[in-house]
């Protein structure tokens, strides 16, 4: 058995286990451990289908395990907060596994929600984690503000929340990778991470995001690179609809993005940066880039950023339809998850130069 087959013999067992079938044969073979961890917006298909039968698959030791007979090399997750006991169990499991951990958190929303946030940062500080992934302005830009002046405003309090969150951060010796989030372009986050100025407020890279703001995905990881604590690791098909594009997330190698290219970057400006899946199987998303609505925070965004962006739709347009989901019973939309995530796996394998587990154990910092 090849890497491939390996992994997509491990999903097709997970996927037969969830519709009560028995796999064929023994049990699928162990897979090689590629260095990719597993984001968990990637299994939330499954997580949902796991809790309609009385599991709890989103919680982070469950995760761990799953993750592990995947053959990922880590895990991205909100941790939470969780008692001492709790975290330890996680921290040596994920060391004996030779995983990392990542955490996913809120920014404190005023002072009043500091002492959260500061609780959630110790818990992943003693489950070994050194990143926590962070979002700063909630919502896809042109879907969810209608003037410029509201995205400012959401942009003022996501760096206020930075703020707040800086000298906690600093404090646990705890990273927060800002993601761009189909928020920010380019010379507005630098300015946010340029203002803050601390070595705990840094990025995490996605690699497909910022392509529905206009943005080229190679300069975006470029621009980011320097900066980069994580990466949402993903892959893009396009294609085009009467008032713009569709956007859909594919299984790694699957899509437009010159992904070796984009890990070659990555790891010459941050040769220890860890490399999280975040492939979302779900139905294309629309980017209406040919109505007002979408333009409304974009006043000084020059038309040949457009012109670049539907250039790159037209040269990659898909030639089948692509991939849906929501016309699928539930069992059959969890086995394309599966899918994917194992197609990605061995992607990473195969041509990304992933093979192997993390570097050493997970780190107390």
């Amino acid at each position: 058995m090849n890497r491939r087959e390996m992994l997509l013999s491990t999903a097709a067992g997970l996927s037969a286990s969830l519709l009560g079938a028995k796999a064929s044969g023994s049990a699928p073979a162990s897979p090689e451990r590629t260095q990719l961890g597993v984001c968990v917006y990637c299994r939330g298909l499954r997580i949902r289908a796991e809790r309609s039968r009385g599991g709890n698959l989103d919680d982070p030791l469950n995760f761990l395990e799953h993750c592990y007979k995947l053959g990922a090399g880590g895990i991205q997750i909100p941790l939470k907060i969780k008692d001492e006991a709790y975290t330890s169990k996680l921290r040596r499991r994920a060391e004996e596994h030779a995983m990392f951990v990542e955490g996913i958190a809120g920014l404190p929303r005023d002072r009043g929600d500091v002492q959260r946030f500061a609780a959630e940062v110790e818990t992943a500080r003693r489950a070994g984690a050194t990143v926590i992934r962070v979002v700063m302005i909630p919502g896809r830009r042109y879907e969810r503000f209608n003037s410029l002046d509201e995205f400012r405003e959401f942009s003022k309090r996501g760096t206020s929340s930075l703020e707040l969150a800086e000298p906690v951060a600093a404090r646990h010796r705890m990273r927060l990778a800002v993601e761009n989030h189909k928020d920010q372009r380019i010379s507005e986050r630098l300015e946010v991470l340029r203002r803050i100025d601390s070595e705990y407020i840094g990025a995490c890279v996605d690699t497909g995001n910022s392509f529905v703001l206009m943005e080229d995905p190679v300069e975006v990881v470029r621009a980011y690179a320097p900066w980069a604590f994580s990466v949402h690791l993903k892959d893009q098909a396009v294609s085009e609809y009467e008032d713009g594009f569709l956007f859909a997330d594919v299984a790694l190698g699957k899509g437009f993005l010159d992904l070796p290219e984009i890990v070659r970057i990555l790891r010459k400006a941050r040769p220890d940066v860890r490399f999280c899946l975040e492939t979302i199987t779900r139905d294309p998303l629309k980017v209406p880039c040919l109505t007002d609505k979408y333009w409304a925070t974009f006043p000084d965004v020059p038309g040949r950023d457009l012109a670049r962006m539907l250039r790159t739709v037209r040269a990659n347009a898909s030639p089948e339809p692509l991939p849906r989901v929501s016309h699928l019973g539930p069992d059959e939309q969890v086995a394309r998850e599966d899918e994917n995530v194992a197609k990605s796996l061995a992607y990473s394998l195969d041509r990304l130069n992933l093979a192997g587990a993390t570097r050493g154990k997970v780190t107390w910092e």
